[in-house]
């Protein structure tokens, strides 16, 4: 696939994009995926222009000379925008944008475009424009010289400039979304405290973006979630229920992908499919193992996991994209010295080695369960129904009398609980000893 082919959209933006090559290493982006991240934004490239420097330029980040090389480019291009691979402060991009004489965005404004248009769900679409004020609020000036102040016939007094108003409007709206979210935050508590109750276990999807994790979690899990070879392609957290043979049944989790120099306050823009990550029972770190930089994306993950608390939630390593290495990868598990599973090779793509995948997960939660025989009273059909909730069935019968006969795996809260029930003519562990003490 070529990269930017974009027939599906009519008219595209045309862009000059401007990247910086820093000493420090600190400061540096990666090339390709500035190309990357355009790609997924939708614009169509002009031209690359490219420049050495030790430290920004405060003025222009990039100097007088190249700002000036940048505006011809823009002339000459007649582009509608130019993207710089690198976070600007609102000084510099405001200054650029004056000279250049077109819009001027930065790495993360051009994040956070991707953003606006991938977010789907109503939270995700809530957190994006969130995101984009608090972004906006930074970088508001006065734009209309002209009303300095608003006051007049029946609104005497000092009156508010533009950029007041402007001011006040923004931050009210920050406070309406905030409140909204916060709303909704509420009510995945209330979901997440409802599998602990369970015992269910989650299974958190994490990793750079791009390195398939949608793709990997639609093949578990059969969810037909948005998977597309883009950067940023979710940013709703999706959940799934899936029973893992030996181990029962757990939640799957997708999140957004990690990217390296995002601002901790841009990734927290999106909380819940971080609180997923922090709330884990067992982190899948996806690993696009084809990735020449897959070392250092590894690293950035792990910066990004440290940073919301979940550093001690156990992980699992998954290199993915094994057919796109040379020589060609056999899906395998590595163990470690105490024989736990600790890597898997996969193709999520293709479906290979998925199935050891789903196996050295299950390895994680082996023996949480009792592997009851339930007989139940065949006038309890309420009971019956509470059963089938708990989706744990591992045969289902009826008796000579027409009782219901049930073989089932249940935690160890789950069995405490309705092994009470007056409803039961037996209710026998088959396995005591496959409780994890």
């Amino acid at each position: 696939m070529e990269l930017f082919d974009r027939l599906e959209r009519q008219e595209l933006e045309r862009a000059v994009l401007v990247h910086v090559d820093f000493r420090n290493e600190a400061d540096r982006e990666e090339l390709d995926e500035f190309y990357e991240l355009v790609d997924s934004a939708g614009a169509e490239i002009c031209t690359l222009l490219t420049t050495k420097r030790q430290n920004p330029d405060s003025k222009y980040f990039v100097g007088k000379g190249k700002a000036e090389e940048i505006q011809q480019a823009v002339e000459l291009y007649e582009a509608d925008v130019v993207i710089v691979n690198h976070a600007l402060t609102p000084a510099q991009e405001r200054n650029l944008s004056e000279l250049v004489g077109c819009q001027v965005l930065d790495r993360i404004g051009l994040i956070l475009d991707i953003f606006a248009q991938r977010a789907r769900s109503h939270e995700g679409k809530l957190q994006v424009e969130l995101a984009q004020l608090k972004r906006m609020a930074t970088r508001l000036v006065k734009g209309w010289t002209h009303l300095d102040r608003q006051g007049g016939i029946g609104a005497r007094g000092p009156g508010e400039t533009q950029l007041e108003s402007d001011r006040r409007l923004v931050q009210g709206r920050i406070k309406q979304l905030e409140s909204k979210i916060d709303k909704v935050r509420k009510q995945r508590d209330l979901g997440r405290r409802s599998r602990k109750r369970s015992e269910l276990p989650t299974i958190t999807i994490v990793g750079y973006t791009n390195a398939g994790k949608s793709t990997l979690f639609n093949y578990m899990t059969t969810a037909n979630v948005y998977a597309e070879d883009r950067l940023f392609a979710t940013l709703d957290s999706t959940l799934r229920r899936v029973h893992l043979p030996g181990a029962g049944p757990v939640i799957f989790a997708d999140t957004v992908g990690f990217i390296r120099h995002i601002p901790h306050d841009l990734v927290t823009a999106f909380r819940s499919t971080l609180e997923e990550t922090r709330e884990a029972s067992l982190l899948i770190h996806l690993v696009d193992a084809s990735d020449i930089h897959r070392e250092e994306k590894i690293a950035d993950v792990y910066d990004v996991i440290r940073e919301v608390g979940a550093d001690e939630v156990p992980q699992l390593v998954v290199f993915n994209k094994i057919d796109l290495l040379d020589p060609i990868v056999e899906p395998h598990i590595d163990y470690d010295e105490n024989g736990v599973a600790s890597r898997v090779w996969v193709s999520a793509q293709k479906g290979l080695g998925v199935e050891l995948l789903m196996e050295a997960v299950a390895s994680f939660f082996k023996g949480r369960f009792h592997t009851v025989d339930l007989v139940l009273n065949v006038n309890a059909g309420k009971k019956r129904a509470q059963l089938y909730e708990l989706g744990t069935i591992l045969e289902e019968g009826f008796d000579e009398d027409g009782n219901s006969v049930f073989t089932m795996l249940l935690t160890e809260t789950e069995w405490s609980s309705i092994k009470k029930w007056p409803e039961f003519i037996k209710a026998k562990i088959r396995n005591p000893d496959t409780l994890e003490k």
